[in-house]
């Protein structure tokens, strides 16, 4: 007899093992290239495709009934084209950037505006602490897949450092 050492929880008590597999695997296969995820997808140089497994990660899109319902993180698949990233932003929680495919050159800024850029590779990750301004660009010839996980269920929309950005960051939620 299997001897499970810790509880279900509360709501998945009485599921069968076939309804938890149903409910937990989610198949690339399946996600949705979701191309106005993020308010700062809407410009030229900051366009991507999130493609989301669990939870909603920072998009604020939460209710998607495809995805994996999130516990303590969530956790994304992004597709950025060549010339396109994403704009500086902080979150309240770590956000952790692993790559796929291809290179990713991620930023870190304080607030005097020094910036750092750390290039990633296959199999290269970065964690960006909460509060630390940061972002990426993708500045190869090659798209570039890479995993992004968000330190919380449901983490708040990301706070875009530009003041007008961070004014709109859930405009993208009602299709403003």
């Amino acid at each position: 007899m299997t001897i499970a050492r810790h509880p279900r929880p509360a709501e998945l008590q009485d599921t069968s093992i076939e309804d938890i597999a149903q409910q937990y695997v989610a198949r690339f296969k399946d996600r949705k290239a979701d191309w106005a995820a993020f308010e700062d997808a809407k410009i030229d140089g900051y366009r991507r495709a999130q493609h989301r497994f669990i939870g909603a990660g920072g998009s604020g899109k939460h209710g998607d009934a495809s995805v994996i319902p999130p516990r303590g993180f969530t956790l994304s698949i992004m597709f950025v084209q060549p010339g396109q990233g994403n704009a500086a932003h902080t979150h309240e929680v770590e956000e952790v950037f692993f790559v796929l495919q291809g290179f990713l050159d991620v930023f870190l800024e304080d607030e005097t505006g020094k910036r750092l850029d750390v290039r990633l590779g296959p199999w290269e990750c970065i964690s960006c602490p909460p509060g630390v301004v940061h972002g990426y660009e993708n500045t190869s010839l090659e798209p570039v897949y890479f995993q992004v996980m968000l330190g919380r269920a449901r983490p708040e929309a990301m706070g875009y450092a530009d003041s007008k950005l961070f004014e709109r960051r859930d405009a993208h939620l009602t299709g403003n």
